[in-house]
């Protein structure tokens, strides 16, 4: 079987797809909170949506937006439960990375939350490290923000 990466942006039905499965997840995850975060994560402003097919079939999906001068922020990271734990996530990552790098970035930003232990680890791995909270995101108990810079 292979990955196949699709750059699409915030309107494509399969992005959507995956991101409301996303947000399903997430609801479960952050409780009461996850109304906070919701505000935040439109997705029809998304301009660089990517979306992973595992034999044709959506299964994981991610974006970038602008983040100020020269960053990115990664949003809407989310593969589903059956294919995780083989490194798709990863390589999604990369994806938007060289992704960001052809638009002129030199960082990537992002927030996950302190329950989000496999996200954390998965940043972790590829490389991001731990910064202050930034923007709507200061202040809050249950961010975690990273970033890593772009070679």
């Amino acid at each position: 079987p292979m990955l196949e990466f699709k750059r699409t942006d915030g309107m494509d039905p399969d992005f959507s797809l995956l991101v409301s499965q996303l947000d399903a997840y997430l609801a479960e995850k952050d409780g009461l909170e996850h109304n906070f975060y919701h505000q935040f994560n439109g997705i029809s402003d998304i301009q660089y949506a990517l979306v992973g097919y595992w034999d044709g079939q959506p299964v994981l999906c991610g974006a970038i937006k602008a983040f100020g001068e020269n960053a990115m922020e990664v949003k809407r990271m989310f593969t589903l439960p059956s294919f995780r734990g083989q490194g798709l996530a990863e390589r999604l990552l990369q994806e938007l990375e060289s992704w960001a790098a052809e638009l002129g970035a030199k960082r990537l930003v992002l927030e996950t939350g302190k329950r989000q232990v496999e996200a954390i680890r998965l940043y972790t791995r590829c490389k991001f490290s731990p910064i202050p909270n930034y923007g709507q995101y200061i202040g809050i108990e249950n961010s975690c923000c990273f970033e890593k810079p772009i070679s």
